[in-house]
């Protein structure tokens, strides 16, 4: 396959954009809302169910895409192979009929000891850990945890292999990464754009557009 990629420094900051052949659009979605994430905890490659809401999104992004997408193009369908965005892609591949790949290479940022807890646990069991480090780079901290450069390494690997429209289901950190690979921007910040989990990044010809899905409101509460 032909990619393009070209780099450039930035403040002593490497650049490098990956921009996929014409016509191999990628619909990039987020997991829906999980219960860790309702709790503010920190998921990385551990796992947590689908919130109620979470399941509303997924159903969400499904009914976009489904009508958006011709069921007859040939779109792939790749997910990260963590339970959430399993979650999401369920809905999503019954809406195209299609089948699903996974792929590790879409899963989160790995956050090694840090899995499962709030920021407030990590500063009472890691006293000092959080010292002076910016809201982007706690996330590189953790012992046992992946690398910037280790997280664009195997993002950028799977986006320069796109070969034909598909719709990936990814996650907050890691969909942060592969878009700003695909824009050129610069790495770090790249990790200042939004996270939506209502929603689908459409990446087409260089340029990236969010399309918002309409979740339902829920239930009133019973009396």
């Amino acid at each position: 396959m032909q990619v393009s990629l070209s780099d450039a420094r930035v403040g002593g900051v490497r650049i490098t954009r990956i921009e996929t052949r014409p016509g191999c659009v990628v619909w990039l979605v987020r997991h829906g809302e999980t219960e860790w994430n309702a709790q503010r905890r920190l998921q990385g490659q551990h796992d947590s169910p689908l919130t109620e809401r979470g399941r509303r999104q997924a159903l969400a992004v499904a009914d976009l895409l489904s009508r958006t997408l011709d069921r007859q193009a040939p779109v792939r369908l790749v997910a990260s192979p963590l339970g959430r965005t399993r979650a999401t892609m369920a809905p999503i591949a019954a809406a195209l009929g299609r089948p699903v790949q996974y792929d590790d290479r879409l899963k989160e940022i790995g956050l090694g000891a840090w899995e499962g807890m709030t920021w407030g646990e990590i500063e009472q069991a890691f006293p000092g850990a959080l010292d002076g480090a910016t809201p982007h780079e706690r996330f590189f901290r953790p012992p046992g945890g992946e690398t910037h450069a280790a997280m664009i390494e195997r993002l950028g690997g799977w986006l320069a292999e796109v070969d034909q429209p598909t719709v990936a289901v990814s996650h907050g950190f890691s969909g942060r990464v592969l878009r700003g690979l695909y824009a050129g921007l610069d790495p770090v910040a790249a990790l200042d754009q939004p996270q939506p989990q209502d929603g689908v990044f459409r990446l087409a010809e260089g340029r990236m557009e969010f399309l918002q899905a309409t979740v339902e409101a829920e239930a009133a509460a019973s009396v």
